[in-house]
């Protein structure tokens, strides 16, 4: 192969490994996010459906143990705050694979892309001017 053709496969592979990466990423988010929710729905119905004094069975691998209902849920939000940390984790990271992913291709950076949420405290301090 001439020096051409093996910069254009260099830059081929660079960018499918670039865009393989990001779409890993995506999957691992959409994998926590569906843990996430089922989680969510097991908090609803240990809050709605169970009495607070009754055990509950719950899955561990392919053994169920009984636990109390305020230990399950304690057990149960410790995770969903370890699982919405990874998951803000991931998507930091996506921003900057993506941002990559562009470089590489000689796209533009995307505008707005790195916007953050408002804080609670900003938001308060926001509708409190609103209402004057």
């Amino acid at each position: 192969m001439d020096a051409v053709s093996l910069r254009v496969l260099e830059y081929l592979t660079e960018v499918e490994e670039a865009a393989e990466d990001v779409l890993t990423t995506k999957q691992q988010i959409v994998g926590l996010d569906t843990k996430r929710n089922k989680n969510r729905e097991a908090l609803n119905a240990l809050k709605n459906e169970m009495s607070k004094t009754e055990k509950v069975k719950v899955c561990f691998g392919n053994i169920f143990i009984k636990f109390p209902n305020l230990k399950t849920r304690e057990m149960i939000q410790k995770d969903q705050e370890q699982l919405d940390k990874e998951i803000n984790d991931l998507r930091k990271g996506l921003k900057a694979k993506v941002n990559h992913l562009n470089e590489i291709q000689g796209k533009p950076e995307l505008r707005g892309y790195n916007l953050s949420p408002l804080s609670s405290d900003e938001l308060k301090a926001i509708n409190g001017l609103l209402k004057r």
